[in-house]
């Protein structure tokens, strides 16, 4: 298939090669890869240089134009983020707070769902829209999450006329207001499920119905989770905003990232693909902390999932890895697919040196519910930040690092603290309060339904519920 700009490939190397609108709709690859650029685009230090001072929708533009070309181009994509980041309760849309001489906070919670979800599927939903007007498509969203990627994509998407969204969620594994902001959106394209077992049981569901002609055949599958490329590049634009306000790109910049999925740091990756100068990629986990293992020893292998506090990175198989591996072994999608399949059999992988070599910008801490408290009330009490329990899990492992004094620490701030009101009281002794944006949540209607862990069960659901 020829294709008119940026082109998009399968990390398996079996599936279309498709444009920027096609990725964007279809989501997970044929072949049961995920698609990538077929050649990272590149920023030289002048033309980053030259972005000083751009407006967050003006600085989204210019790095995503590459990534959109002959589907999108600079000034309409400026119009879309205009849109998408109009709602968000600040200015800067993603502002940067000091907390010491060497650390920052990066606030990725000021969208409509209180977490940095919110930064990508807000633009999601506007593509989604812009390539469905004027066709007579009808798309079926189906998704996985472990607490903020459902409510950011329904908030994205409710009562859009082409779209049906079905969200699932591990049932009593998420906190109450993740559940709440999404079981309260009553519009009727949004269908909300809680199943029996982990996200890691959620996430394979979902992408087997993507490889299921039962459903893809009389469906048009798309996807929100960060398998979907448009949802991932959003991403990549904060690490540039706030690399510039740091002084880069002539001066590194190092970040820590919550990390279960692992979209959110391979957007960093991406960034440093583009020419951003990164000193290093932290790659934060809880105890559940299988890409510590493989990043740091080279052990890629499931272990069973243990509820945390940070329910949003109790994961097991984080689906952009496979992205990485990708590069890793020199974008070879015959290699990477042999890979994945071996991995889906038996339930481990072993990183070979030279790949834990040429992913050196990546480094791992694994932080436990101890060392989690603890980095929540040293912010409340030097810094009087309120920080939710992912953030401070990235926190304490950006303050272990050993990051020279020179190189500015950013860490993620993912989540607003009053979505996990619990772990913070417990934490700090101060339970932190709902934004007056979504102070009546607890008041709402909720409505859900609750399904076995069983895909057949699920696989039923959506096909008598879904608009063809």
């Amino acid at each position: 298939m020829a294709i008119n700009g940026t082109e998009y490939i399968s990390t398996r190397g079996n599936a279309d090669v498709l444009d920027f609108a096609g990725v964007t709709l279809t989501g997970l690859a044929s072949d049961g890869g995920l698609y990538v650029p077929r050649h990272w685009p590149q920023f030289s230090t002048d033309e980053i240089a030259a972005m000083r001072g751009l407006s967050y929708v003006d600085l989204a533009a210019r790095i995503m134009a590459p990534f959109t070309v002959g589907v999108l181009d600079e000034a309409e994509l400026r119009s879309l983020c205009a849109t998408a980041y109009g709602s968000f309760a600040h200015t800067a849309v993603t502002p940067l707070v000091q907390l010491d001489g060497q650390h920052w906070l990066l606030e990725l919670f000021h969208g409509p769902t209180l977490a940095f979800k919110d930064v990508a599927l807000q633009l999601l939903g506007q593509f989604f829209e812009r390539f469905l007007s004027g066709t007579d498509t009808k798309l079926t969203i189906v998704g996985a999450t472990s607490g903020d990627t459902g409510s950011a994509a329904i908030d994205a998407v409710a009562g859009r006329a082409q779209i049906e969204i079905f969200m699932l969620h591990p049932h009593n594994r998420v906190s109450d207001v993740q559940r709440r902001q999404m079981t309260t959106i009553l519009a009727p394209n949004v269908h909300n499920i809680a199943i029996g077992g982990s996200f890691d049981d959620a996430q394979a569901m979902v992408k087997r119905m993507f490889n299921d002609k039962d459903v893809n055949g009389p469906l048009t599958l798309s996807a929100v989770n960060s398998i979907n490329w448009a949802r991932l590049m959003a991403q990549v634009v904060y690490y540039f905003y706030a690399a510039l306000r740091l002084g880069g790109p002539e001066r590194k910049v190092a970040f820590s990232v919550p990390t279960g999925n692992f979209g959110d740091v391979f957007a960093g990756y991406v960034a440093a693909q583009m020419g951003l100068p990164i000193e290093r990629l932290i790659v934060a986990t809880n105890i559940n902390d299988i890409l510590h293992r493989a990043l740091s020893k080279g052990d890629y292998s499931v272990l069973s999932v243990t509820p945390t506090a940070s329910p949003s990175m109790d994961i097991q198989v984080s689906s952009n890895f496979e992205r990485l591996l990708f590069d890793l072994e020199g974008r070879v999608g015959a290699t990477t697919g042999a890979r994945m399949k071996w991995f889906e059999q038996m339930g481990k992988m072993v990183l070979s040196p030279e790949m834990r070599k040429n992913a050196s910008l990546l480094t791992s801490a694994r932080t436990d519910a101890d060392q989690m408290s603890a980095a929540m009330r040293w912010a409340y009490g030097a810094t009087d930040q309120i920080i939710d329990p992912h953030t401070a899990i990235a926190l304490h492992a950006a303050r272990n690092a050993g990051i020279r004094p020179d190189v500015p620490v950013v860490t993620l701030a993912t989540a607003h603290p009053a979505k996990f009101p619990d772990a913070v009281e417990n934490a700090t002794g101060i339970r932190p309060a709902l934004p007056a944006r979504v102070a009546q949540l607890f008041d709402r209607e909720e409505r859900f339904d609750v399904l076995p862990g069983a895909y057949d069960a699920v696989r039923d659901y959506v096909l008598a519920r879904a608009t063809r």
